[in-house]
């Protein structure tokens, strides 16, 4: 079995995969969401975007469940300081993920044309409010969360909901949308045909370029905008979980400092600015392999997002020295073992039968099957 050092690393490359596995896979349902009253003009159109996630996207939120259940089992004290301190904004997100089944469902329940909008409205909102917060989310970990470990190791928060908007959280918040849309229109223009399939390539294009300039602003602002965390103190990498055994520095530009250490990690924004501007130019030609770059382009920017913060999981701003690091927040040994044999033996059997889904249910979805009822059920 590996030493504890290592399973520490692998632990937090899984989390990093299922955070991957999520932002390309649910992604793409997100973005369908947020571009259904703008895409689709009239109610079979509309079919035609639920449906051609209408299969698959139960499956998708697969990712989101394995990446809870990862923080909680692989990284207890991150799980409590996130799931806790975010508390209203998690909760929000919950809301939005609750809601994308109930408006899929409920807009055919009557045919009112004022019915429908409602709904769809609200599935707009059940994609742009999640997508909008994971991005939020994800800048406030640049930033810092007011939070800290009393004596006996209990958390206390010190932060509100309207705390985590700050700036750089909401330009990263922006990132977030320009990349789930660009990844919805990507899924949208192989999976539909006709007018649909052109907005979705317009758009989507749009939201690629977008998130080009959007990923340069927010790198520009990491290196002279914000300052980064690093441990000051040596490390031990096998040692007890214990965010009391350390010191951390912070100083500008620090949220470099991997790229210097190790320049192959470099690779991870380029293939991010790389993956949309092909997007971008597969999008404007009319190609079904679009969805390829879009996705190569989701990883590069949830890559280069745990690159740039490693060995930080959730800095702290209050209490800097008690930020949470993949070497003090993790659980022990034996059971970063045992979970990893789960994962090796069950990971392959759900990609498995993910690759065997999407598989079964290739090609478009049309207009015309829409309207014959032929095997649609939204």
């Amino acid at each position: 079995m590996f030493d504890y050092m290592t399973l520490r690393f692998i632990w937090w490359a899984i989390l990093g995969l299922l955070l991957i596995g999520f932002a390309v896979f649910d992604g793409f349902d997100l973005g369908v969401a947020m571009l259904h009253p703008f895409v689709a003009r009239k109610d079979v159109e509309r079919r035609v975007l639920i449906n051609a996630i209408g299969p698959v996207w139960e499956g998708n939120q697969v990712w989101f469940i394995l990446g809870g259940g990862a923080a909680f089992a692989a990284w207890p004290p991150l799980y409590a300081a996130s799931f806790s301190g975010f508390y209203l904004a998690m909760l929000l997100v919950l809301l939005g993920l609750i809601l994308r089944p109930v408006a899929i469902v409920f807009r055919g329940k009557r045919e009112e044309p004022r019915w429908r909008e409602t709904w769809d409205w609200l599935f707009f909102v059940s994609g742009a409010a999640p997508s909008l917060l994971f991005g939020v989310a994800f800048g406030n970990l640049f930033l810092g969360a007011p939070f800290h470990f009393d004596p006996t190791l209990r958390l206390v928060y010190e932060g509100g909901l309207l705390g985590l908007l700050r700036p750089f959280a909401l330009l990263c918040g922006l990132v977030s949308v320009a990349m789930l849309v660009m990844q919805g229109a990507a899924w949208l223009a192989g999976k539909s045909v006709g007018e649909i399939a052109a907005r979705a390539r317009r758009v989507g294009a749009v939201a690629a370029l977008a998130l080009v300039a959007l990923l340069l602003g927010a790198g520009l602002w990491i290196a002279i905008g914000i300052d980064g965390y690093r441990i000051a103190s040596k490390i031990d990498f096998s040692g007890p979980s214990n965010p009391f055994g350390k010191d951390v520095a912070i100083g500008a530009g620090d949220w470099l400092l991997n790229y210097a250490r190790q320049p192959l990690a470099a690779l991870a924004p380029l293939t991010a600015l790389l993956g949309a501007l092909g997007a971008a130019i597969l999008l404007a030609i009319g190609s079904r392999f679009a969805i390829l770059a879009s996705s190569l382009s989701v990883a590069g920017v949830v890559t280069t997002a745990g690159f740039s913060l490693f060995p930080f999981l959730l800095p702290s701003s209050s209490h800097p020295s008690q930020s949470l690091t993949v070497w003090d927040a993790s659980s022990s040994q034996t059971t970063l073992g045992l979970m990893l044999v789960a994962v090796v033996f069950f990971l392959p059997i759900i990609l498995a039968y993910t690759s065997w889904v999407y598989w079964v249910l290739r090609g478009p979805v049309t207009e015309a099957a829409i309207e014959k009822s032929e095997d649609y059920y939204y």
